[in-house]
């Protein structure tokens, strides 16, 4: 069975899409809290996710891809963002991914297909007001994806980001309850399309999902 590292597997996406890949892959979680399928891992310290991917490797071999969930969000317009706000979204949002998507990239097999998926947002294509450092943090996302992709034209590992709307979790519905919210199933069944045989030719694309 293919091992895919996951981010974010505990968050208000994450079980539904372990769950959904669960079948298909092996999906070893990085977390804070280390179990079972989840190894201990600070997101924002490179060291950390090397030592924790090193034991995903020891454990399970090179990995197939990477699922990259992990994020959070802060609004605020640039006029009234703090500096910890704005490091804030910048380590969670952008450096989390830099180096989930490095570290594992390094572990990769690049004579094999392999898959790096991450999840970031559809406000990067607005660029609305009243979200300045999250919509900073996660174009940079985006543009990490396609960089990425641009590195691995070639190989036949291919990167790319989906970019939903407010997600359909409990707190979206309570703290946003009119919003048009996209069913968590559905960006699930999407990992699962790029993970898969079938997205073998989609690399450096940045999918809107409404």
């Amino acid at each position: 069975m293919k091992t895919l590292i996951v981010t974010g597997g505990t968050g208000g996406l994450g079980p539904t899409v372990v769950e959904r890949l669960s079948g298909d892959y092996q999906c070893i979680l990085l977390s804070r809290h280390a179990s079972e399928h989840t190894l201990q891992a600070d997101l924002g310290d490179e060291v950390s996710v090397r030592n924790a991917l090193g034991q995903a490797v020891e454990r399970f071999g090179a990995p197939y891809g990477l699922v990259h969930m992990a994020g959070g969000y802060g609004g605020g317009h640039v006029s009234e963002t703090s500096l910890e706000t704005w490091q804030d979204m910048i380590g969670l949002n952008l450096t989390s991914s830099f180096i989930a998507v490095r570290e594992t990239l390094a572990r990769m097999r690049r004579d094999a297909p392999g898959r790096i998926v991450a999840i970031s947002s559809e406000a990067t294509l607005g660029k609305l007001a009243g979200a300045a450092a999250y919509t900073i943090s996660k174009t940079g996302l985006n543009t990490l994806i396609e960089l990425t992709a641009a590195e691995l034209r070639g190989t036949q590992i291919t990167a790319n980001a989906l970019l939903p709307t407010t997600l359909d979790t409990d707190a979206s519905r309570k703290a946003m309850p009119n919003a048009k919210r996209v069913p968590l199933d559905q960006v699930a069944d999407a990992i699962a399309f790029l993970l898969s045989d079938r997205g073998a030719n989609i690399s450096g694309a940045l999918i809107p999902m409404r």
